[in-house]
């Protein structure tokens, strides 16, 4: 269940600014259930209770809906930019789901679940699903996040055992800051001159995946999320999207994804990154 002031609720629907929302309710001209609300602190549930003005053009209830986009580099994680850059919802918006449609109608409005730095590619999550979002960001929950990392040069075990173990994370004037949490690190690939890890994280600081290989010295070149908890883009290319099944659904608010990181030795793999192909 997500509650909301009722003049938010009226607001975001296009009924009336917020403030003019308010004085319908004062004047009692906006019902819930069918009953007259006249607080301005009352909340509701905009996908479960029956909203109207003045007895007419009820506010129906929007269908919940969960998105899973493979975001391309150059792209904000966000809703909407003032200096005009594109945003995810702009490549909902030009684009087509792939795979079937899960209900009729416009695409009610939906917003990304977290962030993903402008440049990385990979995996967003968007819904309106507001209580299953703040499950999968808060810190109590540490959801897994999967990225592929390329980094400059070839860290050694050292360091990624630092990284495992966890790191402080530098701020950007090169100060000392909070302590990473532990999680599991992986090398995927090597050459003379850069490295491919794995590394699942369940936390979501500030460019933290950026911030934790500058902690051991080694600069990212590119980020590409894979997973985000039970959820994989497959083999959605750059820019695609689709609905999430009821079966992903339902893996996400899982309560076994609840379980903290636990401490894993660095592992180096011979297989190569599939997921890191620009398609």
């Amino acid at each position: 269940m997500t509650l909301l002031r009722l003049q938010k609720i009226l607001a975001q629907a296009g009924v009336a600014s917020r403030r003019a929302a308010e004085q319908y309710i004062v004047d009692g001209r906006v019902r819930v259930n069918d009953k007259v609300v006249r607080t301005l602190g009352a909340k509701a549930d905009a996908s479960k209770d029956t909203i109207s003005v003045d007895g007419w053009g009820t506010l129906a209830p929007e269908p919940l809906v969960y998105i899973v986009l493979n975001k391309p580099e150059g792209v904000l994680t966000t809703v909407s930019d003032p200096e005009g850059r594109h945003t995810v919802l702009d490549v909902l918006a030009r684009t087509r789901a792939v795979g079937p449609r899960r209900f009729e109608g416009a695409l009610p409005r939906v917003f990304p679940v977290g962030r993903l730095d402008f440049d990385a590619q990979g995996l967003v999550l968007l819904t309106n699903d507001g209580e299953l979002a703040q499950r999968l960001l808060h810190p109590r929950y540490h959801v897994p996040k999967t990225y592929l990392v390329k980094v400059r040069g070839r860290p050694d075990s050292k360091a990624l055992t630092r990284l495992a173990h966890g790191v402080r994370l530098p701020h950007e004037d090169g100060r000392p800051g909070p302590r990473s949490a532990p999680a599991q690190v992986d090398v995927v690939q090597e050459s003379p001159s850069n490295t491919w890890l794995s590394l699942v994280i369940r936390e979501g600081r500030h460019h933290q995946v950026k911030r934790m290989c500058q902690a051991i010295g080694h600069h990212v070149i590119r980020i590409v999320r894979t997973g985000f908890g039970a959820t994989e883009p497959s083999t959605l290319d750059s820019g695609a999207w689709r609905f999430l099944s009821d079966a992903e659904v339902r893996a996400l608010s899982a309560p076994q994804h609840s379980a903290p990181a636990r401490l894993t030795q660095p592992r180096r793999r011979a297989n190569k990154p599939a997921h890191a192909r620009r398609r």
